[in-house]
């Protein structure tokens, strides 16, 4: 009989013996010949070997090849070594984020985190825009990187979106919990368990996560701990907030050190974590890349805010002519289900690992019968929330 691939899949299926398995295993140097070492399964790249292939059409297409294999089916993370040839670089744009956290305290903004304590860390939201506009010169020479732009393209093809969050831990900042990252590892577990197995499957290819080192990152400064070749596990996004595998990550992560203009990348469904800064007197500041596909776009451009107002105002006559699962169906039709792209700094994920959508707020206005105008001043705050 042929097989069918299962199409649901749920938590209680989740067993750290299948984990195991797939995790416990060893990179091969032998296998990327284009990589200069292996540390501790993680796959190391030079950035003068990564600036000359470029220049190479042939050799440019070969390494893209290995690093969306290894990024795939291998240990799912990439060290690039002195990706940034000119530190100068860094240390320009070091100092106009270091100039924006202390604007951000001054005016006592809380810029929330996803997967620590709010206020443990310095977080700038949407750096990639404040950068450019803030210094447009600096920004041409910072994303004027080779490195970025090819495992970019190697992991998402063409046309890929960059944005950017400053993150600094400070002097006895403590570690992240481990997690999987955007998107789906900002949903939860039940609300996981409704999309099919292949949107888990899908789910990865459609970012990248990068990280820049903006200074030395030697291990008691807590620089991202990893689990390799977590990524391969179809049920992750459903793991990782389970103990079994969060103590069996605890126990068998790798970290690894980074000097300033050193860059990492990796798969989003690498289980990963920031780590505790055992310093005294360090700053660990890292530049976070969120690339995402291009793919990622609806066709046309809708007023969904618009749309809601009037839809509510409806929904509301229509009174009981509708059942309550009739009126979620026509809400979702119309209203904004997604959380992202929102402005984090207005919009930060305090409370959640996700701000409300329109959706919600609609859903949760019918429940408790707000007039039209209630609902139309919260539609409107929310959605000045989210404008950049």
């Amino acid at each position: 009989m042929e097989h069918t691939p299962r199409i649901w899949i749920s938590e209680a299926e989740c067993r750290l013996e299948d984990f195991r398995r797939l995790v416990e295993r060893h990179t091969r140097l032998v296998d990327y010949p284009m990589a200069s070492a292996v540390h501790s399964n993680v796959l190391t790249y030079e950035g003068g070997d990564i600036r000359r292939a470029t220049a190479d059409a042939e050799s440019r297409r070969a390494l893209m090849a290995e690093w969306a294999r290894a990024m795939m089916d291998g240990a799912g993370i990439l060290l690039f070594k002195n990706a940034f040839p000119d530190l100068a670089v860094i240390d320009a744009a070091t100092d106009r984020f270091a100039s924006m956290i202390e604007e951000q305290r001054a005016s006592n903004a809380n810029a929330g985190d996803h997967f620590a304590k709010p206020g443990a860390n310095d977080r700038i939201w949407n750096a990639l825009e404040k950068l450019c506009l803030r210094d447009p010169h600096l920004f041409a020479r910072y994303y004027g990187n080779a490195a970025i732009a090819l495992v970019s393209e190697a992991w998402l093809g063409p046309s890929y979106q960059v944005t950017s969050q400053i993150n600094v831990v400070n002097p006895g900042g403590a570690a992240q919990s481990p997690h999987r990252d955007y998107h789906m590892g900002f949903q939860t577990a039940e609300m996981l368990a409704q999309f099919p197995a292949h949107a888990h499957r899908l789910s990865p290819v459609l970012t990248l996560q990068g990280a820049v080192a903006h200074c030395d990152m030697p291990v008691e400064t807590g620089p991202t701990l990893y689990l390799p070749f977590s990524q391969t596990y179809e049920l992750g996004y459903l793991a990782w907030r389970r103990p079994e595998f969060i103590e069996y990550f605890d126990h068998h992560r790798i970290q690894l050190p980074l000097a300033k203009g050193d860059a990492v990348f990796f798969n989003p469904a690498l289980f990963h974590a920031a780590g505790s800064n055992r310093t005294k007197d360090v700053k660990r500041m890292a530049n976070l890349l969120q690339i995402s596909s291009a793919y990622g776009r609806a066709m046309e451009s809708v007023d969904r805010a618009r749309m809601s107002a009037a839809l509510y105002q409806a929904l509301l006559a229509l009174g009981n002519e509708l059942s309550p699962a009739e009126c979620a169906n026509a809400v979702a039709a119309c209203a904004e289900g997604y959380s992202f792209p929102t402005n984090l700094d207005r919009d930060p994920p305090i409370g959640g690992l996700a701000p409300e959508t329109q959706a919600q707020l609609m859903l949760k206005a019918l429940v408790e019968k707000w007039p039209a105008g209630a609902f139309n001043e919260a539609l409107e705050k929310q959605s000045w929330r989210r404008l950049a």
